[in-house]
């Protein structure tokens, strides 16, 4: 399933990151989202699986796309045809902010797993700490800021002072920024897209150590699923902000708000699909290029059960109408 769908998902990425990067600098983040949702959800329509949307842009009466409980997919209608059963988790423009301003990091992602291989995230904040693989076993969510950097360090030996953390620059980070600093980290402190820094805290020459902090419970599922693949390693705590967020957990069977959330925990599926297209240039990969007659695409693609790790690069070229692939 992993090999044969994860080509066919790189194209639904692909599809999206072309689509919003048309709209790249207009600063119009609500627009920029609009055209890659469609672009996505019309890319997946036809392919071989009975899919369901896990993490996507919100409830039904929110989100007339890509909604929790979507089905995707040709489905088991197409009788003459088996088809995979897939739960999807999807972000089909992971920084709107980026995109609409033309800043870097802007990405379209999903990940796919069996039924059940993705936890149902509520749309609320997680506080979360991601690190690479030679940093597993290392950290503690509830240890001091200070003992996790010395941990990280002494992983990768090096100094903490050679630590670079990513951190989304809110006032609610105030005090997580004042304590890595004291610890003599440095910090690289990002407006938007902590998917796209905590999938680079996984691989190896992106200057990223470790992500801490707060972000969004759907994008940590998908750093989750990433993380599974690159044998890095998450550690969430889910932070309802508002008393509707408690009740929406409580309704999804969460009562343990305290429960601290592991890798396996996010994305627990035994098969796992990740792939991700730059929609602007970022430390992972670059964004969509437009050329006379086509565009230039760099996409990240990973599979959990063949532990092979794909950057393509590909070009798209447009003939008598016609997209042409190389």
């Amino acid at each position: 399933m992993e090999e044969l769908l994860g080509h066919q998902f790189v194209g639904v990425v692909e599809k999206a990151a072309m689509a919003c990067a048309r709209t790249m600098g207009l600063g119009d983040r609500n627009y920029s989202d609009k055209v890659a949702v469609e672009a996505m959800r019309e890319a997946m329509l036809s392919l071989p699986i009975d899919g369901t949307i896990v993490i996507g842009e919100g409830e039904r009466d929110e989100a007339p796309m890509l909604y929790i409980g979507e089905k995707v997919g040709r489905g088991p209608g197409d009788a003459e045809h088996e088809h995979a059963v897939v739960d999807i988790a999807v972000d089909p423009l992971e920084g709107t902010n980026l995109c609409a301003t033309g800043t870097n990091n802007a990405i379209a992602v999903l990940a796919a797993s069996e039924k059940g291989g993705l936890l149902n995230a509520p749309d609320c904040y997680m506080n979360k700490i991601i690190v690479g693989p030679s940093s597993r076993g290392a950290i503690d969510i509830d240890a001091p800021v200070k003992d996790n950097l010395k941990a990280i360090a002494k992983r990768l030996e090096r100094d903490v002072e050679d630590l670079v953390v990513v951190v989304l620059d809110r006032p609610r980070h105030q005090d997580l920024i004042r304590d890595i600093r004291q610890a003599g980290a440095r910090i690289r402190l990002i407006g938007d897209g902590d998917l796209s820094a905590g999938i680079s805290a996984a691989v190896v020459g992106t200057g990223v150590h470790a992500v801490m902090g707060i972000g969004g419970a759907p994008e940590g599922v998908l750093a989750a699923a990433a993380l599974r693949c690159l044998h890095g390693e998450m550690q969430a705590r889910l932070v309802p902000a508002k008393p509707d967020h408690e009740r929406r957990l409580k309704e999804m069977g969460i009562d343990d708000l305290k429960r601290v959330y592991q890798t396996e925990d996010l994305a627990p599926g035994r098969r796992m699909i990740f792939a991700a297209c730059g929609v602007t240039d970022g430390a992972l990969l670059k964004g969509v290029r437009f050329f006379g007659g086509g565009a230039r695409t760099h996409t990240l693609t990973m599979t959990l059960e063949s532990r092979k790790i794909r950057f393509i690069d590909a070009v798209h070229l447009e003939h008598h109408g016609v997209k042409v692939q190389f």
